[in-house]
């Protein structure tokens, strides 16, 4: 099944025939690629500054130099009031890097920061809404106490997850999110990330260099061809992985 091929959800993010000078090695091209509700790819063959460069394009904060990027039923060209990219960026959930964790804060409080700011003497409500998302990723109760400085990286990698997830989007994107794992916690990340994108029926799209992981955690798998910008499915690597 190729990139363009329909789904049975609501088609929320789509390029085509996109290119994106980053002052790379060659530009970002990508022909075509769908994202629907429900449906969680892995793209595998895309490096870290790459990725960054797909995800702005997905969400609005930068523009293709050619091809256009739909979102929502919007091409993001004719997103040009900040309100109104804000009020789109609400519907996607970033697992990176650069989402900043404030360290002198706890976890329970980084994790309670995209909900409200009365991070300091927490209403009961909110403290209830933080619990059930750690639950959620999986974070414990004495990790939830504890500084985010003194996590572990799996850890810090849960609680990036649990606050993309706190404003419940209906896209997530996920850059190289099992970079900073061992071998040893990666089956089990894959098979948590896998849970939460399915409950929550959620459009994901993950960058990997790492198959086993990418066959895991996703329903899809496709390997970007940077000459061409196409998108090779690799679903037939699954029963390899299973």
């Amino acid at each position: 099944m190729l990139a363009g091929c329909m789904a049975a959800g609501e088609l929320l993010v789509e390029l085509r025939g996109v290119t994106k000078d980053y002052r790379g090695l060659r530009p970002l091209r990508i022909q075509h690629l769908e994202i629907r509700e429900g449906e969680s790819i892995a793209l595998l063959g895309i490096d870290a500054a790459m990725s960054e460069v797909l995800v702005n394009l997905i969400t609005g904060a930068q523009l293709p130099d050619d091809g256009q990027v739909t979102v929502f039923g919007r091409p993001t060209t004719s997103i040009t009031d900040v309100d109104d990219w804000v009020a789109a960026l609400d519907r996607f959930g970033l697992i990176s890097e650069r989402a900043v964790l404030v360290e002198r804060f706890t976890t329970e409080q980084n994790l309670a920061l995209p909900l409200s700011l009365e991070i300091e003497d927490m209403p009961e409500s909110l403290r209830l809404e933080v619990g059930r998302l750690a639950s959620e990723v999986g974070l414990t109760t004495e990790e939830l106490s504890l500084p985010t400085a003194a996590l572990g990286a799996a850890a810090q990698l849960r609680l990036r997850v649990g606050r993309a997830l706190a404003l419940r989007p209906r896209v997530l994107l996920a850059e190289h999110p099992n970079a900073s794992l061992t071998r040893d916690e990666l089956p089990r990340f894959a098979k948590d990330f896998a849970r939460i994108t399915s409950h929550r029926r959620l459009a994901s799209l993950l960058t990997t260099v790492d198959a086993s992981f990418a066959n895991s955690a996703a329903g899809r798998v496709l390997e970007f061809q940077p000459a061409t910008g196409v998108l090779k499915s690799m679903s037939s690597l699954r029963r390899w992985f299973l």
